[in-house]
């Protein structure tokens, strides 16, 4: 077993044991936004896998488990709301855990687009009048960011209780919905969308929906960072993924078999090229009763992710600070919230400068974009790191499992680079373009500062990623 660092004072550490099983369950669900992706967000798939996109959501999933090994088998080790950059640290050592940190703040700086701007383009789809302004979309971005931020500012508990008890909701209602979809459609329910059908064949398109499928399912491994918060945190935090995991299984793709039944099988192309498809369905099966509710929860499911992303950010940067690699002086513990306040404001004002100033250029959809396409990038080099950092940390402890701990990190990490592959080659036409090569060259400037890094501080990075006991 690994070095672990005894409990600091309560001015630099968080409170333990403040929340269980369900509150870090929906701490990685929330990252899904499951309402947001029926309601807009499956076109990206459609596009491509038309028909067959309940199959494309199917397999994307599938493949989103294998990269949830890492952080299951991880927790049961390390206790750090680092999470795959202690991982990262502990098995590689400190320049790796540099290299995954790294990537994971491209992520932490333009994943935020999906709740920040995501939500503004959303409301400007129901309305053409505030659409036309030019400007509201500011506030309503500010607002959004600001709501996450107030919850974790508070407090790991009302943060994570607000996202449980509405996440269950967001689940049921999606549900219900999916199964009077279904039943409406009646006769012209098939088997087709799982299989290539609809696609006469061709493997191509359902794979290029798989990858966008999969970024639909980032962060189901973020519980890890509120580890040192958990009760029973060894035992608990790998449960809490897997069910996050399963209901996001449910939450998506069932409803995506709705969706393509309730459009049509062999009319989803149209259904790729509709600005808001899922609002589309459900109120042709549903009345403005479900139409309302789907906005309702969609609003809602920025809402969450937007908790959840300041939950898992301010806490990995914490983490950092506390182990003197970056963010140094933003390593102080509220004294009555006991939450890394510091980090959390930081985080509040670099994202708003660098989502409206991107919103400006471009338009908030389209900056949202631009900045996801950096996330998704980003976030896949994060796994791939940690993927390469359990192989080692486990032969390193001497309780490496050949199946594990070899064959489904290293087929992870294949995945991974091929999905990368796949979103940046040949490089897209545009913005997106643009923002690609943005991606590419943030990972290539990590392998730099990773190696600065592990020279200059060389001894602080001896400790960094240690397991931390309540």
């Amino acid at each position: 077993m690994q070095q672990e660092v005894d409990r600091g004072s309560p001015s630099t550490e968080m409170k333990r044991g403040a929340v269980g099983l369900w509150a870090a369950v929906f701490q990685s669900f929330s990252f899904v936004g499951p309402a947001g992706d029926v309601a807009i967000l499956l076109v990206g798939t459609a596009a491509f896998a038309l028909g067959a996109t309940p199959l494309a959501v199917l397999v994307a999933w599938a493949l989103y488990g294998l990269w949830m090994v890492v952080p299951i088998e991880f927790s049961k080790k390390i206790i750090n709301s680092g999470s795959f950059y202690a991982y990262s640290a502990q098995g590689l050592g400190g320049g790796g855990g540099v290299l995954a940190l790294w990537y994971w703040m491209g992520e932490n700086l333009t994943g935020p687009a999906f709740g920040v701007l995501g939500l503004s383009g959303f409301i400007y789809l129901l309305s053409s009048t505030l659409s036309k302004t030019g400007w509201v979309w500011i506030p309503i971005a500010v607002a959004t960011l600001a709501f996450g931020v107030v919850l974790s500012y508070r407090g790991i508990r009302p943060s994570l209780q607000y996202t449980q008890w509405t996440g269950f909701l967001e689940i049921a209602f999606l549900v219900v919905a999916a199964v009077i979809i279904v039943i409406k459609v009646g006769s012209h329910n098939t088997l087709t969308p799982f299989t290539l059908g609809p696609l006469h064949g061709a493997f191509g398109p359902l794979f290029l929906g798989v990858v966008f499928s999969v970024l639909d399912f980032t962060g189901l491994g973020t519980a890890t960072t509120i580890s040192e918060e958990v009760r029973d945190s060894r035992k608990l935090i790998s449960r809490a993924i897997i069910i996050a995991w399963v209901l996001s299984g449910i939450a998506m793709i069932f409803p995506s078999y709705a969706l393509t039944v309730g459009w049509g099988v062999h009319a989803m192309s149209s259904y790729a090229s509709s600005p808001d498809p899922g609002l589309i369905v459900f109120h042709r099966y549903l009345g403005n009763f479900g139409w309302i509710l789907l906005i309702l929860f969609t609003i809602n499911s920025y809402l969450n992710y937007m908790v959840a992303k300041v939950n898992a950010v301010s806490r990995i940067w914490y983490s950092a600070g506390r182990d003197g690699v970056f963010f140094g002086r933003l390593r102080k513990i509220h004294p009555t919230f006991r939450t890394p306040h510091q980090t959390t404001a930081f985080f509040f004002v670099i994202i708003v400068v660098i989502d409206i100033i991107a919103g400006l250029i471009l338009g908030p959809t389209e900056a949202g974009i631009w900045l996801l396409t950096i996330a998704g990038v980003s976030i896949i080099a994060v796994h791939i790191v940690a993927n390469t950092a359990l192989t080692v940390y486990m032969a390193k402890i001497k309780e490496f499992k050949f199946f594990k701990h070899g064959v489904i990190p290293s087929v992870a990490t294949i995945v991974g680079a091929v999905v990368i592959w796949y979103s940046v080659y040949p490089v897209p036409k545009g913005p997106v373009g643009i923002a690609v090569l943005v991606a590419i060259a943030w990972l290539v400037v990590g392998l730099g500062v990773a190696f600065y890094l592990n020279r200059r501080q060389r001894e602080a990075l001896k400790t960094a990623g240690l397991s931390r006991e309540a």
